[in-house]
């Protein structure tokens, strides 16, 4: 594995030592040479057939499953220290690997694996009146890099979702997963190697010294075409300010869940229970719960008392809190709170104008959902809310790729710009002209 001799102990200070008790690298050194190696297997692997792909990513989820007591021993480390460090519950959670989800990893490459193989589909063709044949045909971006924090699967979707598209990827895992993602790398990269792919398709930044972000924003002397960021706000803000190549980034989930005046109460609760308490700590949970005024004396009560009997802290305007004294007064800050935990923000509002101007003036552009049974609200709602997933009576929590088809995803992107909502393999590509003539000159 290319990076291995130069792995650091993840529990050291992020300027410090590396586990040889020998002094940190140079950064610069370490992450242009990093660069330069990504580019030439970039270039290596937008050779590669499909079926090349197609047999190096099921070897990938192969020896990630051969790899499972290595990766299960790493992630307790990490865990151990998170503990000790007393990080919040979500924060555990999006952290902690079990074996279930070790294998939902390897499963999710396989699904990856069967995907068509974008590289080289023709999206449009024409003729021209001269006779020019002109092919739009979808080509890799080039060189990925991956910036996250806490998730430790991200090391395999993302992985995995750049070689299917035929890119090399750059990953730089948070401190606080460094262990698991490394051991995750390593099985991931075994795994193609075996198939002939080179190992520097898929690297791994060794360091926790956050001056390798800063040379990766910077785009490592030219060889780094894209940067996704998946992390808190602050890494996101860090990105979006300082990267000098293009970004696909969501900034918030701030997440809104609206329960129209014509919505049935058993859809309501099923649907805003899911949303916000199914897994709290994913960018697709339900951070504010609004409710149609017409609806307060049938559905506002029963849904605030589903959610503080499921250990949701339910922060309340003040009609809201007039239906339970445990319901928490809102603030204005909540409004425009992405929690990540188990905390709903409710809001009640007038009409359907309403809460589409709430969402405009508190969202994200990241995900939203309107619960009703009158199409033509529904209709309103989906074609007014500017957010890269809008659904109409279903869990916002399929806000995943992997619910979408694309097998994973590396981030949802919430800009305008190439892609938006979940970033699959398919857009990860860009494209290129093919012009066929028969000797035409342009007069």
């Amino acid at each position: 594995m290319a990076n291995a001799a130069r792995m650091i102990d993840p529990a050291a200070a992020e300027e410090g030592a590396t586990s040889a008790g020998t002094a940190t690298p140079d950064i610069h050194e370490l992450m242009t040479e990093m660069g330069r190696r990504a580019r030439k297997a970039a270039h290596l692997l937008a050779q590669a057939d499909a079926c090349t792909k197609t047999a190096a990513l099921r070897a990938a989820a192969a020896a990630i499953r051969a790899a499972e007591a290595d990766i299960l021993a790493a992630n307790v480390e990490d865990v151990i220290r998170a503990e000790a460090a007393g990080v919040t519950g979500s924060f555990l959670d999006r952290l902690t690997l079990t074996p279930e989800r070790v294998e939902a990893m390897a499963a999710g490459i396989e699904v990856v694996a069967a995907l068509p193989d974008p590289v080289g589909k023709v999206t449009d063709r024409w003729t021209r009146p001269n006779g020019l044949t002109i092919e739009r045909v979808r080509t890799p971006l080039g060189v990925i890099g991956v910036i996250y924090e806490s998730r430790p699967n991200v090391t395999a979707d993302a992985a995995a979702l750049c070689l299917r598209a035929g890119n090399a990827v750059i990953l730089r895992g948070g401190s606080d997963s460094l262990a698991s993602s490394a051991a995750i790398h390593k099985a991931f990269v075994a795994g193609i190697t075996g198939e002939g792919l080179p190992a520097d398709v898929v690297q791994f930044v060794p360091v926790v010294d956050r001056r390798a972000v800063g040379e990766m924003l910077a785009g490592l002397n030219g060889n780094l075409d894209v940067i996704v960021p998946r992390g808190g706000k602050s890494l996101v803000a860090r990105v979006d300010a300082e990267a000098r190549v293009p970004v696909f980034a969501h900034l918030d989930g701030i997440v809104h869940v609206f329960v129209d005046q014509a919505a049935d109460l058993e859809m309501a609760k099923t649907l805003v229970l899911n949303a916000k308490m199914r897994r709290t700590g994913i960018c697709g949970a339900a951070e504010t719960l609004l409710l149609d005024r017409a609806v307060t004396g049938t559905h506002l009560k029963p849904l605030v008392e589903m959610l503080i009997d499921a250990e949701c802290e339910v922060r309340g305007d003040e009609t809201v809190q007039q239906v339970d004294a445990r319901v928490v007064p809102a603030t204005n800050a909540d409004w425009d709170t992405e929690y990540l935990d188990a905390v709903l923000a409710v809001k009640v509002v007038d009409n359907l104008d309403e809460a589409i101007a709430h969402i405009e003036a508190h969202g994200s552009h990241h995900t939203d959902l309107i619960v009703t049974e009158d199409q033509k609200a529904a209709d309103r709602f989906l074609a007014e809310v500017d957010s890269a997933i809008v659904l109409h009576n279903a869990s916002t929590q399929f806000a995943d790729g992997g619910e979408f088809g694309f097998g994973a995803e590396i981030g949802i992107a919430t800009g305008r710009m190439h892609a938006r909502g979940p970033v699959g393999a398919e857009q990860l590509t860009s494209f290129k002209y093919r012009i066929h003539g028969s000797g035409q000159t342009r007069p």
